[in-house]
């Protein structure tokens, strides 16, 4: 059997990361990275991602090369097999990764997905989740090089191209602004349209909407209903040009979605509102501003209904979101945009 360790004593040592998807979740992978390129003598990092994820890592210094899956897993094989690495740290754990694990001799190390104790959580309503945030979990997939945890959060580099001159937004946001990250991958982890409006009608403060493409009508909604205290931004920038705003706002309020992920990587101060899904899946806000705060509903009995979200709530109710409290939104925003 091989020894794990045994390749340390080489000059160079090769690592591949994997992790293919979303945004969220690989900025999440990036104080693993980091400690590793950082506490292991030699290490040469590389990583594995879908290409339209590829700019999260461009311009990370703690990763040597960032390769692209473009859909063809036999192409991205063959690119991986000339790199001859000597590690492989799965942290996606899927069929995909599986697949290239058994066909580069490289040492695995795999991130535990703990996909039974989420199950008896989202369907049993049994909590069997460690208390310890997915970061930490990620880390400890590295235990046998001794990786230790630095405390210093979560990576986000922004390239120099992608720098949003503040200059260049409406002057009502010069002085500062909230960024509203309203979209979501799946609908029961947002806010209805009327709770985003109302939110943005009572914060006292310029507030410049985040999402993508498909988000960019609901956005036009809210600055039609609200005026022009509110800058849609939904699908205008690209994922590193919105990163820049948002490490620029004084605030990010955001559903359980990337960018709330993106906005701890700066320290931010974030208000997360939380829907279908739960904080004890461990991918809270890792290490944001302390003053950061969780709205959610607790103590529903249909909640978590999933581990990632629906399309509409399956009991039809959407209790989660419709009891959520709009005025303490309103409230928190105000007060922690000054303080």
């Amino acid at each position: 059997m091989l020894n794990p360790l045994s390749n340390l004593n080489s000059l160079v040592v090769k690592f591949l990361f994997i992790r293919f998807s979303s945004i969220g979740d690989i900025v999440l992978t990036t104080p693993a990275v980091r400690c590793l390129k950082k506490q292991v003598e030699g290490a040469e990092v590389h990583y594995a991602v879908k290409k339209q994820f590829a700019p999260l890592l461009m311009a990370n210094p703690y990763i040597d090369k960032v390769h692209r899956y473009e859909g063809d897993l036999s192409e991205l094989i063959k690119e991986l097999k000339k790199e001859k690495f000597d590690y492989i740290i799965d942290l996606h754990h899927n069929i995909r990764s599986f697949l290239i694990k058994s066909r580069l001799s490289a040492i695995p190390l795999s991130f535990n997905k703990i996909n039974l104790k989420k199950w008896l959580l989202v369907r049993l309503k049994i909590n069997r989740l460690p208390d310890v945030h997915i970061v930490d979990r990620y880390i400890e997939t590295l235990k046998i090089f001794d990786i230790k945890n630095d405390g210093e959060g979560l990576d986000y580099f922004i390239p120099e191209e992608d720098e949003i001159d503040p200059a260049t937004l409406p002057d009502r946001f010069h002085s500062g602004y909230i960024g509203f990250a309203i979209g979501a991958m799946h609908n029961t982890k947002k806010l209805t349209p009327e709770k985003i409006i109302s939110s943005c009608r009572g914060i006292n403060h310029p507030i410049i909407l985040f999402g993508g493409q498909g988000d960019t009508e609901s956005g036009n909604q809210v600055v039609s209903d609200v005026g022009d205290k509110v800058f849609n931004a939904c699908g205008k920038y690209n994922i590193n040009q919105s990163a820049s705003l948002v490490r620029q706002s004084m605030l990010i309020l955001t559903h359980d979605t990337g960018l709330m992920h993106i906005a701890a990587a700066f320290k931010k101060k974030i208000i997360s509102v939380w829907g279908s899904t739960v904080p004890e899946f461990g991918m809270y806000p890792y290490l944001p501003d302390p003053v950061s705060e969780i709205i959610e509903i607790k103590n529903l009995p249909c909640r978590p209904c999933s581990k990632l979200g629906y399309k509409k709530c399956p009991k039809g109710h959407f209790k989660c979101i419709n009891e959520i409290n709009i005025e303490q939104v309103i409230n928190l925003a105000n007060k922690l945009f000054i303080s």
